[in-house]
């Protein structure tokens, strides 16, 4: 095999076979850690866990500017599968590297049957030409604030200017609203606030008296 010929070993591979290759594959992603990070200093992630959030994010995007729901969490469930080869190159990495993303991702599929399912969603979101791609693109670096976000409410002070730089970043008006908001909620209030005040008197088995009594 030579350096650049990826797929050699596996082009005799029957398709069925090749689609268990894939799915391995994407388990990957599930060990390659989130590289920026590290210069964070605080908080830790992986591709994957990453990738969910991201379509959940671009679902909701795509609801709130009435476009395609379905296409657009798509678009951004593929949006890092190359990881799974070329791992996480963060803004630092890219000013010294370069990765093979396209090669990398046509080396996943061959010869599953999804090339032509999958391979249109990553070319359209690297054109950015539609509504849905743009959003896309967005829920990216939303999931990215919302990590952040909570990074700052546990005291790391680096993570709002890293907030402010992925706010500038943002190309949907459903984008900068969602984020901005974001930016301005406490990333616990979801459970804490949630429960009447009593019910936490209540978790040491004190069960507070009646009023007027």
């Amino acid at each position: 095999m030579t350096k650049c010929d990826a797929r050699a070993n596996t082009k005799s591979r029957d398709r069925l076979t090749r689609l268990a290759d894939f799915l391995f594959e994407a388990g990957m992603l599930r060990k390659t850690p989130r590289t920026g990070y590290q210069f964070l200093g605080t908080g830790s992630e992986n591709v994957a866990e990453h990738s969910f959030r991201t379509a959940l994010v671009g679902f909701v995007l795509a609801r709130m500017a009435g476009a395609d729901e379905s296409k657009t969490a798509m678009l951004c469930l593929f949006h890092d599968l190359h990881e799974a080869r070329t791992g996480d190159f963060n803004y630092v990495n890219r000013m010294y590297n370069e990765s093979r993303r396209t090669r990398a991702l046509q080396d996943t599929l061959s010869g599953t049957g999804l090339t032509e399912a999958i391979l249109p969603f990553w070319e359209e979101l690297e054109e950015v030409d539609t509504v849905e791609a743009r959003l896309a693109q967005d829920a990216d670096q939303v999931d990215l604030i919302l990590n952040l976000k909570e990074q700052q409410d546990l005291g790391n002070p680096y993570a709002v200017k890293w907030i402010e730089c992925a706010l500038e970043r943002l190309r949907t008006e459903e984008g900068k609203t969602l984020a901005r908001r974001i930016a301005e909620t406490d990333h616990t209030d979801w459970w804490f606030l949630g429960p009447d005040r009593s019910w936490w008197e209540r978790k040491n088995g004190h069960t507070p008296e009646p009023d007027g009594e």
